[in-house]
């Protein structure tokens, strides 16, 4: 008798440790030894990292087709001071909908354990205790999936597999009106509409800020247009307020753009198709028919409603008036990169304010406030790129933000900053080029908006609203400065070799008939960082040259490829398409390695 069963490379998993123990078990805490029989996927996250938002979402099917034989472990393993505070991991397990046990790892003990060097990371367990597949980056699910059903049936016929109910235990629901709000608006009446993101509603709330006067959506996950009762969003969170009183709402998972009808309550859909872009997907077009990512905000400029596209770390615009949407300024690349619009790099923009002469923004994951003017050009006001925050007053040159979610601009020209991870509300003066701190105490300020001499500031993680007047009385803080506890991988400078590593899935190959069938493109913050290499080509390997010079940074990879079913009767192939985006940080070293693998997981588009 041949044995079929799969032949996999594997290695005995590393224990699951944390100092911050176990959430959504009931208490328990559990090890190895208690989930053996089960398919482990070990899901490497971090909530301020929209990538690893993504994955949660991607989570979802897999975790509900294969309930009694999955098991979903987040490891949660920080990148920002305030997300190893467990308190606020808890908040975000409970904010993000997450349904799976999750691992507590503040000091990323297990994360070095399993050699993790991205966020996110997702690791496949075998129910005997072997790790058998690891992926970086987002949209590996459908491989994961496949590999399921395979370890599924290899370990039933070997009587090694445990079906049953998982370990996940759910908390009990907190009695609040509002949970986790994102971003608030005035609207004409001088009532206020919050965006109750964990809820999937927007809620109406009267002019002291505490009174419930209406709930629109059904408060279940979904996406459907019709009137308030019925219609449904899935974590809305940016508000805009239009000239015609309507409201745009960006429902961020559901990658869409809706519209409020205040009058009637009735909510109709603007943009996006339900659908998450990727890479090789339009990015222009009928509003409707072009997908979006993770819109987080929304603001009115120069007659159209910009998008802060916190998914693909860019602005798009949707023009009313022909009802098409487009980007704005962007790459797509993740950094901070100032310049004209179409060559500038953001880092999950989340919060917009327009004025006349500027859009400011607050780019979150490069802890920095910046603006695009006029002109189209972006320019930055605070913040240096994606490894320095704190929480620092002074020259703008040398202020220090974490995080922030949401800008608000004052009526003398001044910004009001949102300082999330700081629990502040924070102010920059574009005259004086001096940042100074309004309050402190907010816990997870994401949003305000100005009532007369008021500031209204949405609470996030206090789930209400909170009024201060302004010009408030600064806070003396002692000044502080961090650097991410993001483990770099070491490399030697000058000759790196970059090596994207694809294999097309079974029943498939890589369609050469109208030429290359791979693209690699390659970048790096800072761009001195590269002294050779930069730029796109057809090769999925590359020599990198590194600057010894610059002693740590990030290079952006970007590989595609393309196949399609090998099957020489089929006389129009299906045909598909891989794409995978890596940020990968490193740090130049004598002893470091002089090859760096990717793997670009061969799945289906």
């Amino acid at each position: 008798m041949t044995d079929s069963a799969p032949r996999r490379v594997r290695v005995r998993a590393p224990e699951l440790v944390g100092r911050g123990g176990w959430l959504n078990t009931g208490g328990r805490q559990y090890s190895l030894a208690d989930l053996r029989g089960r398919i482990l996927v070990l899901d490497f996250w971090t909530f301020c990292c929209v990538n690893c938002l993504h994955v949660l979402d991607e989570l979802r099917e897999l975790e509900e087709k294969h309930r009694d034989t999955v098991v979903v472990i987040g490891v949660h393993s920080p990148k920002f001071v305030h997300e190893a505070e467990h308190e606020a991991v808890v908040d975000a397990v409970e904010r993000y909908g997450v349904e799976h046990p999750v691992l507590d790892d503040p000091e990323l003990a297990t994360w070095k354990q399993y050699a993790v060097r991205a966020w996110p990371t997702l690791v496949v367990v075998d129910p005997e205790g072997y790790v058998v597949a690891q992926h970086a980056g987002e949209g590996h699910v459908h491989a994961i999936e496949r590999l399921v059903t395979e370890l599924e049936a290899e370990h039933a016929a070997k009587g090694t597999l445990r079906r049953g109910d998982g370990p996940y235990v759910a908390p009990e629901p907190e009695p609040t009106d509002l949970r986790f709000p994102g971003k608030a608006v005035l609207l004409p009446s001088g009532n206020f509409l919050v965006s109750d993101t964990t809820r999937h509603q927007l809620v109406e709330l009267a002019a002291d800020g505490e009174s419930v006067v209406r709930r629109i959506g059904s408060g279940a996950r979904g996406f459907a247009d019709g009137p308030a009762g019925t219609a449904a969003f899935n974590e809305p969170q940016g508000l805009a307020l239009l000239d015609d009183s309507s409201v745009v709402v960006a429902d961020t998972v559901n990658h869409a753009l809706r519209r409020l009808d205040p009058e009637s309550g009735r909510v109709t859909t603007l943009a996006g198709t339900g659908r998450q872009w990727m890479q090789s997907a339009p990015d222009a077009g009928p509003a409707r028919e072009v997908d979006l990512s993770s819109p987080w905000d929304v603001a009115w400029w120069q007659g159209k409603v910009w998008i802060a596209m916190a998914g693909i770390h860019q602005l798009w615009t949707y023009d009313p008036a022909d009802r098409t949407v487009s980007v704005a300024a962007g790459t797509t690349n993740e950094g901070l990169v100032d310049g004209p619009a179409a060559e500038a790099w953001f880092a999950q923009p989340s919060g917009l304010a327009a004025t006349a002469d500027r859009l400011w923004l607050a780019d979150s994951e490069t802890s920095a406030l910046r603006w695009v003017d006029r002109d189209g050009v972006v320019r930055t006001a605070v913040g240096t790129g994606l490894f320095d925050f704190g929480h620092r007053d002074g020259a703008a040159g040398q202020a220090l933000l974490q995080h922030p979610l949401g800008v608000t601009a004052l009526p003398d020209g001044s910004v009001a900053v949102c300082d999330t991870y700081n629990h502040a509300l924070r102010r920059y003066d574009p005259a004086t080029g001096e940042v100074t701190t309004l309050a402190t105490d907010l816990r997870e300020p994401s949003g305000a908006v100005l009532v007369g001499e008021d500031i209204v500031v949405v609470e996030s993680a206090r789930h209400r609203l909170t009024r201060l007047r302004l010009p408030e009385e600064a806070v003396e803080v002692d000044a502080v400065a961090h650097r991410t506890q993001r483990a770099a991988t070491g490399v030697a400078p000058g000759g790196l070799r970059l090596d994207v590593i694809f294999q097309a899935p079974a029943g498939q190959k890589l369609d050469t008939r109208y030429g290359p069938a791979t693209r690699l493109l390659v970048s790096a913050t800072p761009p001195e960082l590269l002294l050779a290499g930069e730029g796109a080509g057809t090769d999925l390997s590359r020599t990198l040259g590194l600057n010894p010079a610059v002693p740590e940074g990030v290079l952006h990879v970007s590989a595609m490829a393309a196949s399609c079913d090998d099957d020489p009767s089929v006389e129009y192939p299906a045909c598909h398409v891989h794409q995978q985006d890596w940020g990968v940080p490193v740090t130049l070293t004598e002893s470091g390695a002089d090859r760096l693998p990717l793997v670009l997981a061969g799945l289906d588009a």
